[in-house]
């Protein structure tokens, strides 16, 4: 077999051989073949968020005067190329590299100086005479030390944009069922046991107001990951070799670059701020560790409805079955016309996966592991188990409306034979006959298996009429209804 073509490039430790058509140069090729690790590249929002971020940084060394307008130009058109996932192909470093994200921070200024120099006509080489250069130019008033975990906020804001309006979506959708059944009353439950009735409308309200919750905790997440941007830092949060202006100006481009994308005017993110304290947002990634925590908040939260649902929909025949979920694959290789809950299921593993995320986050910021003296060194798995965690809740929360929500059905007839048979409906004659005595009916009811409302009828204890005044169900649901 011919060996690929390449071509040779030269970095502080001297020359590596690059593959012909790649844009990177020495020093990513040096990171493949150092971390041969995972065998996957970082996140492409990370990438893309790196695009964003060096075509700010460009623009604001071009305003103060450390750029002039010809290189600042091309890495400009450069960096949107990256910026819009052009070239992710270019991007082969391993998830597990160096802490810092330096590997990554390279391979962007590599490739994004190769695309400068051929549109200035130098052709796509990482270094040329008169042209851009990957450390002087595209890297200039920054590190790898803020650059890294800048580009984490960017992606992380960007992409839980995407959460926020799946969380949106999935609480209208629950909000209609909850006012299409407001008028179909079911038996509660409460320690897995008979309680007094509910009305499916009611369930499914709470269900609505869980995801409300959630929604706000992705704009929480968003807020908290876009107002302490790291840029202007450099190699320990001084600051040193970045205008004193620059990272202001970044922070604005950033906001005006991603309106509409990471940036809304519909909430109260108010856009893409420089960090209050540089030395904090480089040693420390509480943010993330703060933000994950709500991620995992709303794992629980999906995987609370999607249980309930899941046992509430139990059967055909010999479960709870109030609920007809949506049959939209065969359940079993050996049992025909099984039918499962594979969307709830679905909802129940991305929560595990997110909850052990949140582990992974948690130690990747913990003192002494990740958080060391004046920088963070383990930001590429932080941001990969992140990035995922909001990709499978937003993925997860799509297909909760699509797959499953959008075909639910109650089954009335169920609902109407377990209340009948619920023996907890005696509650509601408490206030009439005392505790004592309904506690005592209800063990006799259950023992001559007879209703509540059979029972008290033979009994005599009440008028007929009041019987069933105390006794409509739906009524019990609604306390402001009951004398």
């Amino acid at each position: 077999m011919t060996a690929p073509a390449t071509r040779t490039e030269r970095d502080t430790m001297g020359e590596m051989q690059v593959p012909a058509t790649a844009l990177y140069g020495a020093s990513t090729a040096r990171a493949v073949e150092n971390f041969p690790i995972a065998n996957r590249p970082l996140a492409p929002a990370v990438i893309h968020a790196f695009g964003h971020l060096k075509a700010a940084c460009a623009q604001a060394n071009l305003n103060l005067g450390k750029l002039d307008n010809r290189l600042a130009t091309a890495i400009l058109a450069a960096a949107d190329e990256v910026a819009q996932g052009q070239h992710d192909s270019h991007f082969p470093v391993d998830v597990y590299q160096t802490g810092s994200g330096t590997s990554t921070n390279m391979n962007a200024n590599e490739v994004i100086a190769s695309l400068a120099n051929e549109k200035l006509g130098l052709g796509a080489t990482t270094k040329a005479e008169g042209g851009v250069h990957p450390n002087d130019h595209v890297n200039m008033g920054q590190s790898s030390n803020d650059t890294f975990p800048t580009a984490m906020c960017i992606a992380a804001a960007c992409e839980t944009a995407r959460l926020q309006a799946a969380l949106d979506r999935l609480e209208d959708a629950l909000a209609a069922k909850a006012q299409q059944w407001d008028g179909i009353v079911k038996i509660g439950r409460t320690h897995l046991m008979d309680a007094t009735p509910i009305r499916v409308g009611q369930v499914f309200a709470g269900y609505a107001s869980q995801i409300a919750g959630a929604g706000q905790h992705a704009a929480m997440i968003r807020m908290v990951v876009s107002s302490n941007l790291p840029i202007g830092g450099t190699a320990v949060g001084t600051g040193i070799n970045a205008h004193p202006e620059f990272a202001t100006i970044v922070a604005d481009t950033l906001t005006e670059r991603l309106a509409g994308i990471a940036v809304s005017d519909d909430d109260d993110q108010g856009g893409f701020l420089e960090a209050a304290e540089h030395t904090e947002a480089q040693a420390a990634k509480d943010d993330f560790v703060e933000s994950h925590g709500l991620l995992k908040t709303i794992a629980v939260s999906l995987s609370k409805i999607a249980n309930d649902i899941r046992h509430l929909g139990s059967g055909p025949r010999c479960g709870l079955g109030e609920l007809n979920l949506p049959a939209i694959q065969p359940g079993s290789s050996i049992m025909p016309g099984k039918v499962n809950p594979v969307i709830c299921e679905s909802v129940m593993q991305v929560a595990c996966r997110v909850i052990g995320n949140d582990a992974t986050v948690t130690m990747a910021g913990m003192g002494g592991v990740g958080s060391l003296f004046e920088l963070n060194v383990a930001m590429p798995v932080m941001i990969e188990a992140f990035l995922e965690s909001v990709s499978l809740l937003t993925n997860v929360s799509q297909v909760f409306v699509d797959k499953l929500l959008a075909g639910l059905e109650v089954n009335e007839e169920r609902c109407a034979e377990l209340l009948d048979a619920s023996l907890m409906t005696i509650t509601a004659l408490a206030p009439e006959i005392g505790y004592e005595k309904c506690a005592a009916l209800a063990k006799q009811a259950h023992k001559e298996n007879k209703t509540i409302k059979q029972l008290v009828g033979e009994l005599g204890l009440m008028a007929p009429e009041r019987l069933a005044e105390l006794m409509n169900y739906d009524r019990m649901t609604r306390p402001d209804a009951v004398d």
